[in-house]
Order: C-alpha cells, then structure tokens, then sequence
C-alpha cells in the first residue's frame, strides 16, 4: 500500500506524532537530564581518543600544509620527479613524517627542560622553604617596624596559615591510607589520559593522511543539506573560522615561546633566581590574551621576593624588566605575528577573556578570543545582510549621529550640543570668508 503524502489525514496524523514524541522527549529532558548527562558524559569518554586526534591533527596541519609546500613539493620538482598518485603518497608520507618528528622533537625538549631545570629548582624552593619563610618574615617586620599595629595583623595572619601548613604536614602520615587512595586516583586519571594521547597522535596521522578527503566530503554535504547560495554561505564560514582559530592559535604559541625565551635571557643577565621556571611561567601564562602577563609576573615577583627579601629590588627590576617586555609583545611582537588574525577591539577581547574563562576555565581564556571572533563576525554578517535586504548602509560610523528615520526613509541627525553648534558656526564663516 503506498502512503499518500499529499492527503491532509496522513499529514495531521505525522503532525500529531511529532508532536507527542517532541513532548515525550522534552518531559524526560526535563525530569531526566541525570541521565542523557551522563550518557552523554559515557560518550564523550569513548570518543576522548577521536577528539584528540582531530585536535591534534588540525593543529598539526598548517605545519604540514609548510612542509609539504615549501619543501617535498619543489625538492621533485627539482629532482624532475613527475606529478603522479605516488608522488603524492611519497610527499604525504615524508610530510606526516617529519611533522611529527617535529612534534615529538618539540615534546622531548620541554621534558628534559622540565627534568633538568625546573625539578631542581621547584626541589631546591621545597628544601629551602622555611629558609625562606623566616627570612621573608625578618624582612616583613624590619619593614612595618614603623606600623607595628599593621606588621601585628599581617604577621599573625602569616603565621596562622604556616601553623596550618605545619599541623598538615604533621597529620599527612595519618592519613596515608586517603593519601595513597588519592595518589592512585590521580595517577590513574593521568594514565589514562596519556593512553587518549597516544591513540589520539596514531589517530591524527590517519587524518592528516586523508585530510582532503575530508574536507570534500564535508562540503558534499553542506551542498546535499542546503541550497547552493546557503551551502557558499556554511562554507565560506568555516573557512573564516579556520582561518581565524588556526592563525590565532599557532601566532599565540609562537608568541609565547618567543617571549619566555627572551624571559629566559633577560633574568640570566640580572642574576635572578629561578630562570627557567620564571620564565616557563611567563611564556604558559602568555597564551592568555590581556590578563596573561599579569597572571605570569604576579607569582613570579613573588617567588623572587620571597627567595631573597633581602633585595626587594631585584623584585622591583623583575616587575620593570616585564613591563619592557610584555610593552614589546603588545606593540611590535604580537601585532607582527598576529596581525589582525581576531579583527576584536579591546573591549571585545577582554569581554571574550572574562566571559570564556569564567565558563570554561584556563581552556576558555585560552580560545575564547578566537571563538567570540567567530561569534562576532557571525552577528555581523547576519546583521549586514538585513540592512542590505532594506537597503539601508552597513558601515557603522554613518550611523553615530543617527536620530530616527521617518516613514519616507529620510534620516534625521541628532540635533548638536551647544559646543557642536558653535563649531559648525564658526566652520561656516570661515568658508564664507574664504568665499
């Protein structure tokens, strides 16, 4: 028997099942979410590997795209090799090759920098520790000696905590039974991270290979879903928001080691204490737009005050030489590498940073500049477009002296200030004196 579509019966009884199974599902949304949270949660764990592998292999690509195009590519164009599908299955399979070697070249140096300097460094801040305290404390009294009501308040609150911190150390072997539980937690949760790593670099190397593929069969599909003026839309967007969080990120990174490398050079020329974990922390914390130099130096100035009160200069000197440093970033460094990769005025970028980090965290401070970029450009596109339907102008400035437009489409200015007014007065003698 074949179904009549076209019979309103048939299309009212498709209606009404639609709208019984929408309700049913957003009744056990409602009162069930525990549920569809978790599931979801379950999947998200399973796909974990998957999502790195795309992470990794997306990042990894413009490095690849480099090599493949400004090395293998012209290297058998010299050696007279012609175009075929093994030459490019050769290129490909060279290319993957060396981007992760590159990757894992890059992995094995911050892991021995990390063994061979900041391990001894962060165990020679743990011996020193209550050196350090009780010089730190001299230097606080000397200096308040002035204030001794404030220097009371500041160093019973200081040693309030050190009690604590004492009394926790002394109950730690107590609790070793919670304490192994929790260590096991944790090495379990880092092991099997390690274990999504893993499957996530072997799965990126089978998407790096197959990454046209793809990219064609995505845009297959955006142009059997939509119509072609619609699906040029969903492509063209993707293409900005590639181009938008890979220019962003990849220029972020390179950024940051540059300046913890000149981090590194700057302290080792005024002699301060911990180099290269100074300067680890201040190229990491880089990553982060606006609110990352602050994030970086705070702790760091610190950690040298508290390594030598003595000197609270060199504290001063540090704070200086990063205030140099972080004013080269912003207006020569990160404006060459960057350039206007994000298109955001300021007040965007720190709305972007606030709103991203207070959701998502350090990860949200990280991509949320790149991603409210998208998002921005997505309003204004939209935007753009219902003006030019009512042909009307897009370009903003035209519109700050706006009052009202009148049914005829005539625009009405903001009547000028008394200052404003004069202005116009005075601009329009002077053209009539000229005149």
């Amino acid at each position: 028997m074949k179904i009549k579509w076209n019979n309103n019966y048939v299309r009212w009884g498709l209606t009404a099942f639609l709208v019984i199974a929408a309700s049913i599902i957003f009744y056990y949304f409602m009162f069930h979410s525990a549920n569809i949270l978790a599931g979801l949660a379950r999947l998200t764990n399973i796909l974990m590997p998957v999502v790195f592998g795309f992470a990794m292999a997306y990042l990894l690509t413009p490095i690849l795209n480099y090599i493949e195009g400004k090395l293998l590519i012209p290297l058998c164009d010299k050696l007279k090799i012609k175009d075929s599908k093994r030459r490019r299955s050769v290129i490909r399979g060279l290319g993957i090759f060396l981007t992760d070697f590159l990757l894992l070249s890059i992995v094995y140096l911050l892991v021995h920098m990390l063994i061979s300097q900041l391990v001894p460094s962060i165990q020679n801040i743990i011996n020193n520790f209550e050196r350090y305290r009780v010089n730190f404390l001299s230097w606080l009294d000397k200096t308040l000696e002035d204030n001794p009501e404030i220097g009371e308040y500041i160093l019973g609150i200081i040693n309030k905590y050190s009690d604590q911190l004492d009394v926790w150390m002394k109950e730690l072997p107590g609790n070793v039974t919670v304490w192994i539980r929790t260590v096991t937690y944790t090495a379990t949760n880092i092991i099997g991270v390690l274990w999504d790593f893993i499957i996530g670099f072997i799965i990126s190397i089978y998407v790096m290979a197959s990454k046209e593929k793809f990219s064609a069969q995505a845009k297959k599909i955006a142009y059997a879903l939509f119509e072609r003026d619609t699906a040029n839309i969903v492509v063209r967007n993707f293409r900005f928001t590639h181009r938008t969080f890979i220019g962003f990120l990849s220029g972020k990174i390179a950024d940051s080691i540059i300046i913890g490398l000149l981090c590194y050079i700057g302290v080792t020329i005024l002699q301060m204490p911990y180099g290269a974990l100074v300067s680890v922390i201040i190229g990491v914390t880089n990553v982060i737009p606006f609110f990352g130099p602050y994030l970086g130096a705070i702790p760091s100035a610190i950690l040298i005050l508290i390594v030598d009160p003595g000197h609270p200069l060199q504290c001063v000197y540090f704070l200086l030489f990063i205030l140099v440093l972080q004013q080269f970033d912003g207006n020569f460094l990160g404006p060459k590498i960057l350039g206007s990769s994000t298109g955001l005025t300021s007040f965007w970028v720190i709305f972007a940073i606030t709103f991203f980090g207070g959701w998502l965290g350090i990860f949200g401070m990280i991509i949320g500049v790149p991603l409210f970029a998208v998002i921005y450009a997505a309003v204004k596109s939209v935007v753009n477009t219902l003006l030019q339907k009512k042909k009307m102008p897009v370009m903003s400035n035209v519109y700050e002296k706006l009052d009202y437009v009148d049914e005829d489409g005539n625009w009405h200015d903001v009547a000028p200030t008394a200052p404003e007014a004069r202005q116009i007065h005075l601009k329009s003698r002077k053209k009539k004196d000229k005149s």
